[in-house]
């Protein structure tokens, strides 16, 4: 086989090895939360652009990339947050899995301290491909190498599905527990009617803190927690992110049901209107020999577009910086 088609199929076994959905994990970062959890719509209260480039597996060729956008904003007009996002996953020159959709959360109190908010999105999901760039077995000459054309043809289409999330978030003085069921329509990208081709609906949960550790500094502590669940493969994460007005460092290790220990790490730069974020995760332990110590790039930036007059709002919350 050709260097082309081995860097493909080595690409697509380890990209989907830990994902039973088919589907890209952007894993446990709040920048990209909203595909994760609709509740978290506008609950910064401050309307937020955010855009993220991740690199899977880099310096391994594999060619997995993916960019995320989402905007959200508190609107007291509608007693709650609106926004939308959209991602695009481009899989090894060959698959490209670009998804958009829209949510709202409503908010509201429950008590005297104990706010809620309610989300749901509904999103469009079309998987694409590349036929060009597959190497199919007729077309491998051991010693001329790649020969064209081949004498068979792949008829594969671009598919697009319809999907719905929701979630509900609970804030309550410093902490925060969030809960979400993702792919409630479990769709199904590839046309065959096989069940087993289906996303699975997964379940997300993650819970935050808030701790002052220096009023002067303004140093303030922010533990995470998260867990997924999907089709009975479990991953989870926990850490923390260490933040002042202008700066913060955080770390996440995760580990799961494939019996991986990963470490996420990263920081970021606020000045002005302006967030700029970097995440590295990297692979601790693992018993599958595929995987690589390097999984994941992520860089980008939060803009803030538009200011809300918080006295209008009955609650928000900052995200940990990560």
């Amino acid at each position: 086989m050709t260097e082309r088609s081995i860097i493909f199929f080595i690409a697509v076994f380890v990209a989907f090895s830990d994902v039973t959905g088919q589907e890209m994990s952007y894993g446990p970062g709040y920048q990209t939360i909203l595909q994760n959890n609709p509740a978290f719509t506008g609950s910064e209260g401050d309307g937020y652009l955010r855009l993220s480039y991740l690199n899977f597996y880099p310096g391994n060729n594999y060619n997995l990339n993916s960019v995320f956008v989402s905007y959200d904003s508190y609107i007291s007009g509608i007693h709650g947050g609106a926004g939308f996002f959209l991602a695009d996953d481009y899989l090894g020159g060959i698959i490209n899995d670009l998804r958009g959709g829209f949510s709202y959360a409503y908010h509201f109190q429950a008590g005297r301290d104990i706010f809620i908010n309610a989300g749901l999105s509904a999103s469009c999901y079309y998987r694409g491909f590349n036929n060009g760039e597959i190497i199919l077995p007729d077309q491998i000459d051991p010693l001329n190498g790649v020969t064209y054309p081949s004498g068979e043809s792949i008829t594969e289409r671009g598919r697009a599905v319809f999907d719905i999330s929701t979630g509900v978030m609970v804030m309550t003085g410093r902490f925060i527990a969030a809960l979400s069921v993702i792919h409630l329509t479990t769709p199904e990208l590839s046309g065959s009617g096989v069940q087993s081709d289906r996303i699975n609906r997964r379940l997300n949960l993650n819970l935050a803190g808030k701790f002052v550790l220096n009023t002067d500094r303004k140093i303030v502590a922010r533990p995470v927690v998260m867990a997924e669940l999907e089709s009975g493969n479990v991953s989870g994460g926990l850490g923390t992110s260490l933040e002042n007005n202008s700066f913060s460092l955080s770390a996440v290790i995760l580990t799961g049901s494939a019996k991986n220990i990963d470490l996420q790490a990263g920081c970021s730069l606020k000045t002005g209107r302006i967030l700029l974020f970097y995440n590295y995760k990297f692979n601790l332990h693992s018993n599958n020999k595929m995987v690589p110590a390097s999984l994941m790039h992520q860089a980008g930036v939060t803009l803030s577009l538009n200011y809300v007059d918080k006295r209008k709002i009955i609650n928000t919350i900052n995200f940990p910086k990560l």
